[in-house]
């Protein structure tokens, strides 16, 4: 069976199990601890990046080498269009999201954490305890910009992926029109790639991936909640319900909780 080593959280790493998940192929997710498990990760692959798939003997990193790999190796239900204008835009797409949106959409998503504190706390753990809890979401948000300040994360920087991000969901928009996917009649890797970058501008509605229950369907204010903008969120979720497969395990915080398999270094 394949094997994924991954970062739940990772962007990165969704992409590749939407992939997965839409060519069938059965696999087994290795969560890696940052830091000691990186260590694992750089002896198989040379690198520390998650995420890494591996097949056999084969060893693949970093998510667009994967979805390549998986094209050539799985080729049912091809994720590049054999037209090589589409393929082109495919490529370019997919790399826009990687590089464009992704690295934005963390920035709003620290925004929101700094000032929506009802989004902050919903992003704990359930298990989270009340007190902890409460002094989470009474932070003051000026407290919290001078942790970013300086860092790529600070009010100025947050502000400026929000108008970039905007624009980047109105050509979204534009694409979408009179399509279901992002190139036509079929899924692509441009499709995939850009779902998996919106996932921290508007989490989906069911729980497809290991995070806390509360953040299920919220969002960045400003981004998620605009009318303008739902036709992308729209695609965004008929993708999920068409492709990823849902959890089947029980809640995180619940007992007995079959997650991804940690990695351990002795």
């Amino acid at each position: 069976m394949l094997a994924l080593y991954q970062f739940e959280a990772s962007t990165f790493s969704e992409k590749v199990r939407l992939i997965l998940d839409y060519k069938q192929l059965p696999y087994r997710k290795v969560e890696v601890t940052p830091g000691v498990g990186q260590v694992e990760i750089f002896q198989m692959s040379g690198q520390r990046q998650v995420p890494v798939l591996k097949d056999k003997e084969q060893v693949i990193a970093d998510s667009t080498a994967i979805a390549l790999y998986l094209d050539r190796t799985y080729p049912d239900r091809p994720l590049l269009p054999e037209d090589p204008k589409s393929r082109g835009l495919c490529l370019a797409l997919e790399e826009w999201a990687d590089e464009a949106i992704v690295p934005k959409a963390r920035k709003v998503m620290v925004g929101a954490f700094k000032q929506h504190p009802n989004f902050r706390t919903a992003l704990l753990p359930a298990s989270t305890p009340e007190p902890l809890r409460n002094l989470v979401g009474a932070l003051p948000g000026d407290v919290l910009n001078l942790v970013g300040t300086g860092i790529g994360f600070g009010p100025d920087d947050i502000k400026g992926a929000a108008a970039a991000l905007k624009q980047s969901l109105e050509a979204l928009c534009l694409m979408l029109q009179g399509s279901p996917y992002l190139l036509g009649n079929q899924p692509t890797l441009a499709d995939f790639a850009v779902a998996a970058a919106t996932m921290y501008l508007k989490f989906p509605a069911s729980q497809y991936v290991d995070l806390p229950v509360g953040i299920c369907g919220k969002g960045v204010p400003g981004l998620a909640d605009v009318p303008e903008y739902q036709a992308v969120f729209d695609w965004r979720d008929r993708l999920y319900q068409e492709f990823r497969t849902p959890r089947t395990d029980a809640p995180p915080s619940a007992a007995g909780t079959s997650g991804p398999t940690p990695i351990s270094i002795d």
